[in-house]
């Protein structure tokens, strides 16, 4: 699993249960386009840092998308 797929299931499961919205998130537009359409694109450090707490990421959900950053940076 990728970054990109990572990070969509758990955006994707949190803005279905109305547990977030996307301006509560703090991911900058531009970045959240990157993310869409570039392949390999991951967030810098700090945003990384600011959505695990705006997305109230669960410890699992945070090792999930730090195995998946792992992986992506490796494969470049």
């Amino acid at each position: 699993m990728t970054f990109k797929q990572a990070f969509f299931k758990i955006y994707d499961r949190k803005i279905n249960a109305g547990e977030i919205t996307f301006s509560q998130t703090g991911i900058k537009k531009d970045d959240f386009t990157r993310l869409c359409t570039e392949e390999g694109f991951v967030f810098d450090e700090e945003t990384l840092e600011k959505i695990s707490v705006t997305m109230k990421l669960t410890e699992a959900e945070k090792t999930m998308l730090s195995d998946t950053l792992e992986k992506d940076i490796v494969s470049k």
